[in-house]
């Protein structure tokens, strides 16, 4: 492409930056959004569904911080799988983790535009969410639902701003993920000195009949909240001294999300209780909310609208952090010829994968037309997969390069990536039974996803074994040192 060319980022981002990108996905729709549907599943246990979440990425990033630090490429997991194993096993990586970020970029962004034409609502701009209909296109006859725009208008002004500079797309996910985290902070102080708060709320820990088995499918379907630190991976090479702040930036972002995280649901069942959690479904953390906080507050009115501003921050954040992950994903494959060759060039003046984040932006838009639970059930799977070949590539590092040059190395090894790959098969499979009963469209689009993979993957190797194909040329240009 005239005007791009093939380098590395520029590395503008700062540990709190790196943090910030992390929590932003963590500390996103998620929170919102699956609390309900934990508290659904697992009633009072929606506490220990997450608290086990975190566990389970607690022994997976301990493998992403030893790898980062030993491989500082862009990429996240991806980057890793193609250093260590072979061409088709890195590909597929690749395939599933840029389809897992597109699709939770479309997940976010259908649920930031519920809440923000709520938080129109609230300040009398627009009637009810549920009252907002279509708007009558000018020239041809249809109309198109007004919540379908703004996740379109929300999708293209995060893609606009990644594309044109990685430090402002840096700094706005910092400023967005402050404000959010600090107004949970107000929502989880009120609770706890509410009367309302009672620890009585929390027995039976565990549904009747289920029993602690209904942690488990709960823990599948929320598991998409915890991603964010694979997301600071993929931007290694634009972090400064990588080696080091990547593992403290994935510590760091993982453990303030966890304890929110607690914290948030344990206000939510504590106030509201498990089943009125559940009965208010996407919209439980706002109505706890309202339920305890004060009213008639100058500018926000109520706890509820103060809920719903936080919900379009984390929307947003989630959605921002996203469109950054896919984009470098996809600009790594190209980089290393396993896309085509413009998805791994840096444009010549913004200074970013301009085409890689213009490829996600179109299958993200393309995605939003799905229901947005299949969106979650698709993305929660292909992480799931992620993970596993992530821990694989930690254990089958340290084997093949015992001698390489680590600036973390986790502790009580093999233990950790070990115990990671159970875990996540476990949760892989109890979501897939799951699916099979609940959502087959999700896992039809998912296979369907895969064989489109290995259509590209076969097109890809043809072309590269033409003499004057071009997606070998990409590979002339890899980046960085690999091991010291």
């Amino acid at each position: 492409m005239s005007g791009e060319q093939t380098r590395s980022p520029e590395a503008e981002l700062g540990l709190l930056d790196a943090t910030m990108i992390g929590m932003g996905a963590m500390i996103g729709a998620g929170i919102f959004v699956l609390t309900g549907l934990a508290a659904e599943i697992a009633g009072p246990a929606a506490i220990a569904v997450f608290a086990l979440n975190g566990v389970v990425t607690a022994f997976t990033g301990l493998s992403y911080a030893e790898l980062a630090s030993s491989i500082p490429k862009s990429g996240g997991g991806y980057a890793f799988v193609r250093e260590i194993f072979d061409d088709l096993s890195s590909f597929i990586m690749g395939w599933m983790l840029w389809f897992a970020y597109m699709i939770a970029g479309a997940l976010y962004a259908l649920g930031f535009a519920p809440n923000f034409l709520e938080l129109l609502h609230v300040y009398g701009v627009v009637r009810p969410p549920e009252e907002v209909g279509a708007l009558a296109l000018p020239v041809v006859d249809a109309a198109v639902p007004v919540g379908f725009l703004l996740a379109f208008a929300a999708v293209f002004g995060l893609v606009a701003l990644n594309a044109v500079s990685t430090a402002a797309s840096g700094s706005a996910e910092t400023v967005f993920t402050i404000i959010k985290v600090a107004i949970l902070l107000v929502f989880v102080a009120f609770g706890l000195a509410s009367p309302m708060f009672s620890g009585a709320e929390f027995q039976p820990l565990f549904p009747e009949g289920s029993g602690a088995a209904a942690v488990l499918p709960a823990m599948g379907l929320t598991f998409i909240a915890f991603e964010g630190y694979d997301l600071i991976t993929t931007v290694t090479e634009e972090v400064k001294n990588p080696r080091e702040n990547i593992p403290k930036a994935i510590f760091a972002s993982l453990a303030v999300t966890v304890v929110v995280y607690l914290a948030v649901v344990a206000v939510a069942v504590g106030t509201l209780g498990a089943s009125g959690l559940a009965e208010a479904g996407e919209a439980g953390i706002a109505e706890a909310a309202t339920s305890f906080m004060p009213t008639g507050l100058p500018i926000i009115q109520n706890g509820g609208a103060l809920v719903v501003f936080g919900a379009v921050f984390s929307t947003l954040t989630a959605l921002n952090a996203v469109v950054i992950a896919s984009s470098r994903v996809a600009f790594s494959m190209g980089r290393e010829g396993q896309l085509l060759p413009s998805f791994g060039q840096i444009h010549h003046r913004y200074g970013t994968p301009f085409v890689a984040i213009l490829a996600s932006a179109v299958v993200m838009l393309g995605s939003v037309a799905l229901p947005t639970q299949s969106a979650g059930n698709m993305s929660s799977l292909f992480f799931l997969l992620s993970f596993v070949i992530v821990n694989v590539a930690a254990i089958r590092l340290r084997r093949e390069r015992p001698n390489m040059h680590r600036p973390y190395e986790m502790p009580f090894y093999p233990a950790p990536p070990l115990i990671g790959i159970a875990l996540n098969l476990i949760l892989t499979g109890v979501l897939v039974e799951y699916l099979l009963r609940t959502d087959p469209l999700a896992l039809g689009l998912s296979a369907g996803w895969i064989l489109l993979g290995g259509a590209a993957y076969l097109t890809l190797n043809r072309l590269r074994a033409e003499p004057d194909s071009g997606p070998a040329a990409a590979e002339a240009e890899m980046a960085p040192e690999t091991e010291d």
